[in-house]
């Protein structure tokens, strides 16, 4: 039983290196660093940058798919020490990512990624002041994830809270006037209750105007959105 399972993990490790035209293998003898025929980064990686023009260097290890970052993100600085925790999607930021100093926090940000393969998407996204709301938004992809959620700043010596900021896809929320929290003025949160931009809230695709204006003159046939209530 023992040799089948060495066996079985040679075949295996060699099935997965066969897919790479570079690679590098760690002390473990597990395959990193892979680049497959398409010149893609794919699997995991851990990828070395040394100081340049005064600038310090680091570290930092992850996957790749397709040769965009995926998943959780580690970075160090050149004497192990951690500086940040990032989470990806599609290559952009997506989710909290902190940082750190050798001191401590230093920051919390959240993010929103959009898919970069389409000109819209649309998304669920949560509430910022209320996580147990979600709301489907149609937003123009622009290539940048979005900021959204919760920003938290720190003194790192002391761990104390500095400032605390929302934001709701890419636009900040006014201290008081929360998305979903009409008691202290605020509006649900929907797209309306932001400052609109195109590259960032509930617009409709070309599509849909095309349609609306092709049916303008016919009677309107009632389409289910999703919304409940009256």
């Amino acid at each position: 039983m023992r040799f089948l399972t060495l066996q079985l993990f040679i075949f295996f490790s060699l099935a997965s290196t066969a897919q790479c035209v570079t690679f590098k293998l760690t002390s473990k003898r597990d395959t990193i660093n892979c680049t497959d025929k398409n010149g893609l980064k794919q699997g995991r990686w851990k990828v070395e940058m040394p100081p340049l023009r005064g600038e310090r260097g680091y570290e930092e290890e992850g996957v790749f798919i397709n040769g965009k970052k995926e998943g959780i993100w580690r970075k160090f600085n050149l004497m192990g020490d951690l500086l940040a925790v990032e989470n990806y999607k599609w290559g952009l930021k997506d989710g909290m990512c902190r940082y750190y100093t050798i001191a401590g926090l230093e920051r919390e940000e959240g993010w929103r990624a959009v898919n970069p393969a389409k000109q819209f998407d649309t998304i669920e996204v949560q509430d910022v002041i209320d996580p147990n709301k979600n709301e489907v938004v149609i937003v123009k992809t622009s290539g940048n994830a979005l900021k959204h959620g919760r920003w938290r700043f720190f003194y790192p010596m002391t761990g104390e809270l500095i400032k605390t900021e929302h934001w709701f896809l890419d636009q900040i929320v006014e201290p008081g006037k929360e998305p979903g929290n009409p008691e202290k003025g605020g509006k649900k949160a929907d797209s309306t209750s932001v400052k609109k931009d195109t590259s960032s809230v509930k617009t409709k695709p070309k599509e849909v105007l095309d349609f609306e204006k092709k049916n303008s003159g016919k009677k309107k046939v009632q389409v289910r959105d999703g919304r409940t209530g009256g």
